[in-house]
């Protein structure tokens, strides 16, 4: 039974990423790093990054998982561990201003945004996973997240969420690698467009 449960979320997980890319505009259609050339050094406005958290192996989380006990959940290895450190390398190299860090309250996402050394990291429950969820391009965690990156169009700073698959999946459109990043932006229209990526580990 456990066994057939794995299976139909993993099934979940791939209609969400395949119905999302219909419902997001992109015009960054390759993983494209060009941007931050761009970016380099600069206080931009409506720029937001999603970054999947990095390398914790395993998929979705045990059966006794609790939120505030990292000892019941799937966290980074030290492979995660360092690949996360130098993420947060790269992107203080770019120079870019940070406006704020959000979290998902899963350990693994909050140990990697902690890890970034970016920015004091807040926990945000809007990134926490949706991996259990059979309609997540609908939930309202999703709703919220999309509607964040849109207000944020016209605030300096750029804005970081760290967080899952499914999440972002849903959100844009993107299926991102552990420790990978989708730099994405709204337009005057509320369309959410794909602007770069970060690098992936």
């Amino acid at each position: 039974m456990r066994h057939r449960s794995r299976y139909m979320r993993g099934l979940v997980v791939g209609l969400v990423t395949v119905l999302a890319l219909t419902l997001i505009p992109h015009n960054a259609t390759a993983k494209s790093l060009a941007i931050w050339d761009a970016l380099q050094g600069t206080n931009p406005k409506g720029y937001v990054l999603l970054m999947r958290h990095a390398l914790a192996p395993g998929v979705g989380d045990p059966e006794n998982f609790r939120v505030g006990d990292c000892s019941t959940q799937r966290n980074l290895n030290d492979e995660g561990r360092q690949d996360a450190r130098e993420i947060g390398q790269w992107l203080k190299r770019r120079e870019v201003k940070i406006l704020r860090v959000e979290s998902s309250r899963w350990c693994r996402a909050k140990e990697t945004a902690e890890l970034l050394g970016v920015g004091r990291v807040k926990l945000n429950k809007n990134l926490d996973s949706l991996f259990e969820d059979e309609d997540a391009l609908n939930d309202p965690q999703t709703a919220n997240i999309r509607k964040r990156i849109v207000s944020h169009r016209n605030t300096s700073g750029l804005l970081v969420f760290v967080g899952h698959f499914v999440n972002f999946s849903a959100a844009v459109g993107v299926g991102l690698e552990s420790g990978e990043g989708v730099l994405v932006r709204a337009n005057a229209q509320g369309q959410i467009k794909v602007m770069g990526y970060s690098p992936t580990p």
